[in-house]
């Protein structure tokens, strides 16, 4: 059966400025990513910033285009599509942004940033359709057709992320991609925003591609999780197992620094030092330098994605041998 969103190996490098006669360097923000979301389904990606979250996010939707690999939206290779072709996949996947405020154009009221997606897709058969069709979203996202007349500016940061939420929503996608939905909300409109989201699923069957580097916040909304370093998945697997028994040292200490998980967790204590430079990163294994298991092998040889189980999958020479 096909996968409503399947990415094959992808990749986005970019090339770092030259300097005087050594070698031009490249940044590997995206380094051989592969995943799949099913229909209805929820998978979530977290890491630390500067793993590469947004950048795949991006590369999934053709906003940057990617180095290699392929994305592919029910059987369709986005990278063969162009012009109107493009445009009718985006209709199926859309995205919310992390930034409300920096995603909206100040210059249009909600009326006129919601109306732009019906207007480009073509889905309101006129003037009444379009208002009812307006009015429709502001419900569904639990604001008041009141907010269609007023400015970004003029709305508090969740009341602007729900706007994000129904831009998406207009042209009835089948999958949101939503990248850090809520990191720039308070904690309390962040429950909001998540519970929001939660049931929007349930009510109209969406798929989403959660991004965030709130563990907890992935966890409570996913099926399945990613966790990204440098550029790469480290670790894979069913959310509720990944949380209860991490197996990358490096998931260990993600789940060890959330401390409603803190109890559980195998680490004693969160990470220590920053993640290695992307334009210099370290031989072998990524994480080596950071990793109390480290060994010599680590230090030379970058470890394969590797099956664990039945829905385990592990890059680790101490885990998977």
């Amino acid at each position: 059966m096909t996968s409503l969103l399947e990415v094959q190996d992808l990749r986005v490098h970019f090339p770092a400025r030259r300097r005087g006669w050594r070698p031009p360097a490249v940044v590997r923000a995206v380094d051989g990513v592969s995943l799949r979301v099913e229909a209805g389904e929820t998978v979530g990606v977290v890491g630390e910033s500067g793993c590469g979250k947004t950048t795949l996010a991006r590369a999934v939707l053709r906003l940057i285009p990617p180095t290699s690999g392929r994305v592919l939206l029910d059987g369709e290779d986005l990278g063969t599509r162009s012009g109107k072709e493009l445009r009718r996949c985006r209709r199926r996947l859309q995205m919310i942004f992390q930034h409300p405020l920096a995603a909206l154009d100040p210059r249009m009221t909600v009326a006129q940033i919601l109306g732009e997606a019906l207007d480009l897709h073509r889905l309101a058969l006129g003037r009444p359709d379009r208002q009812q069709r307006l009015a429709e979203l502001l419900e569904v996202v639990g604001l008041d057709v009141a907010h269609a007349a007023r400015y970004p500016h003029e709305l508090s940061g969740g009341q602007r992320q729900r706007i994000g939420i129904a831009r998406a929503l207009a042209v009835e996608p089948a999958l949101v991609v939503c990248d850090e939905p809520v990191s720039a909300l308070d904690v309390s409109v962040q429950a909001q925003i998540v519970n929001l989201l939660a049931d929007l699923q349930e009510r109209r069957r969406l798929s989403y591609l959660f991004i965030a580097h709130d563990l907890a916040v992935v966890e409570h909304l996913s099926r399945r999780i990613l966790v990204m370093y440098l550029g790469r998945v480290v670790e894979a697997g069913p959310a509720h197992a990944l949380v209860s028994t991490p197996r990358h040292p490096y998931t260990q200490a993600l789940v060890a620094a959330v401390p409603v998980f803190r109890a559980q967790a195998r680490s004693p204590s969160p990470l220590h030092g920053e993640p290695p430079s992307p334009l210099h990163p370290p031989s072998g294994c990524p994480f080596h330098p950071r990793c109390p298991l480290a060994k010599r092998r680590c230090r030379t040889e970058a470890p394969a994605l590797r099956g664990i189980g039945t829905e385990r999958e592990v890059a680790c020479h101490v885990v998977a041998g």
